[in-house]
This record gives C-alpha cells, structure tokens and sequence, in this order.
C-alpha cells in the first residue's frame, strides 16, 4: 500500500512518517510545496497522478485561528478549495482520501462529549473552513473518510505544549485560560490511528468508507490550564525549566477567534470499528515533553 501524506514539514505529516517506518507492506511518501500546493489547487491533480498513491492524508492545512479571522478566503482556499480539488484528484486516480477535520467545527455549547452524529455549527472562520471542506471532500471524493480530531500537539513546530515548554525557560508563571475543554490528542498517537485504519483496508477494504469519524486523546475531557499544569510537571520531574499555570478566563485572555468552550469528542464510534483508541492524553503529554527533554540533552 502506498500512502501519500499532504505537508512534508506538518507535525502529522512527520508524525506519520516516522510511525510509518518499517512498517511491512506501507510505503509513504510526504509531498508539499511547490510539488503540491494547498494555495495553489492546479498543482494538486498532477502531483497526484505522478505519485499514484492507493491512499492520500490530507495533513496539511491552514490552522492559524486567530489569522483566519482577517485571512478568511486564504483559510477557505487551502481547507475547502484546495480539499476539493484533492477529493477530485484522488477519485480521478481511484485512490481513497482521509481527510482531517477538527472539533471546531462545533459551536463548543454541548454539555457532553460531540459524536458524528452531533449538529456543527463553527463560531470562527477557521472553524467554517474546516466544516466547508469536510462538504468538498463528501461531494466529490466516493472513497473517503472523514477524522475530526481536537488539540493536536508533537515535539515538533509550533504547538500548545512547545510553546508551554519555551515560555518555562524565561517565565515563573504562566496565566492558561481554564474555561475551554477538549481532548488533547498527541500527532504520534493519531498518526498511529491512521495508519491501523489504512492497514485495516487490506483485509477489510470498505470498512469506514463515506464515514466521518473522531478520533483525540483518550481520557476525560481537560482544559488548556489542565494540559499546562501536566507539562510543567513534567518539565519539574525531568529537570527541566518549569513554571507555575495560574488559571484565567477565556474573557481575560481576548482573541480574534471566538473558541468553543466545549468541544470534547466522543470516539467510540472509531473504536467501536476500527478497534483503537488513543491512549490517556496525560500518558501521550509526558511522551512528548520526555523527547522534547531528550532533544535538550
């Protein structure tokens, strides 16, 4: 089987890669710019058809939140266009697409964990373009399978537990906003989910097929100031520089996207199918702060 992944520097894109190795039967290759440009859709279809790929990952995405807001036809060109155009490649080669969507496409007003089942309604532009390509891929890509996942972060690029990792080193206190839940969800542990569900296809080659499904970190649901108070005790235990989460408000923290105060998601369905489940995001969190203390010496 050989799985294209969009995006060669994306912390799922390497999360993929690396998980991937040495796995018998599975080669997987990265592609990005200028080779396949997600702001350019005309290069898609030929560097589809040169690849040939029995699966395609579209990883990569425009993610910047808060850019979006200003940025809202760029966020719309990459995540609806350009995943459009990737659905209609892939279907052109008779390969499948997995395409990756996020919790934001849910207005966060749910008491209880989203299931696939749940009414969308995104508050923020980012959140609009996601659920706008989530529709693109369902129109024009037969063979697809939607995963919706939340809070993704790896010991690579910029991400919430990179970023609570630098400010240890120049901060005694952090303020985290303690009023926004979700499930944290390790780009390493999803990568694995995708790649038990793409192997899964060789003995059982429809299942999941037209389906959306979600998939995050296992454990109950935490906020950002929970996910901080875990990483800087883990930078403390590792010896690390660390710091002290001082809870806020989202109100004190303003942003130029509207966040969603809940958007926990049930993933029992992906279970139910595919029987995997993401390991507890406390377990997941102190992986990746060991290797980014690693990295550090």
């Amino acid at each position: 089987m050989r799985l294209l992944v969009t995006g060669c520097h994306g912390q799922l894109a390497r999360s993929l890669l690396e998980r991937a190795t040495g796995r018998p039967g599975l080669e997987t290759i990265a592609l990005g710019r200028p080779r396949l440009d997600l702001e350019r859709p005309e290069t898609i279809e030929q560097a589809l058809r040169s690849a040939a790929p029995d699966v395609v990952v579209n990883a990569a995405a425009y993610t910047a939140v808060d850019d979006a807001e200003s940025e809202p036809d760029k966020a719309m060109l990459v995540n609806a266009e350009a995943a459009g155009a990737l659905a209609r490649a892939a279907a052109g080669i008779g390969a499948r697409l997995i395409q990756i969507s996020t919790d934001y496409v849910f207005d966060g007003a749910s008491p209880i964990p989203y299931d696939e089942n749940a009414a969308t309604g995104p508050i923020n532009a980012y959140g609009r373009s996601k659920l706008a390509g989530e529709e693109a891929v369902r129109r024009d890509a037969p063979d697809h399978l939607i995963l919706r996942t939340s809070w993704v972060y790896s010991p690579w690029g910029r991400n919430f537990v990179t970023t609570m990792v630098r400010l240890a080193e120049s901060r005694g206190e952090v303020g985290v906003v303690s009023d926004q839940y979700g499930n944290p969800t390790s780009a390493l542990d999803l990568a694995d989910a995708i790649l038990a569900m793409a192997l899964r296809w060789k003995t059982d080659d429809r299942i999941g097929l037209g389906q959306i499904y979600h998939v995050a970190g296992g454990g109950s649901a935490t906020s950002w100031f929970g996910l901080a108070s875990r990483v800087f005790a883990e930078c403390a235990r590792l010896g690390l520089p660390t710091a002290t989460a001082s809870p806020i408000l989202t109100a004190d923290w303003p942003t130029a996207a509207v966040r969603p105060h809940n958007s926990a998601l049930d993933c029992s369905r992906f279970k139910r199918d595919f029987g995997h489940a993401l390991p507890d995001w406390r377990a997941s969190a102190t992986e990746v702060v060991a290797r980014l203390a690693g990295e550090r010496g």
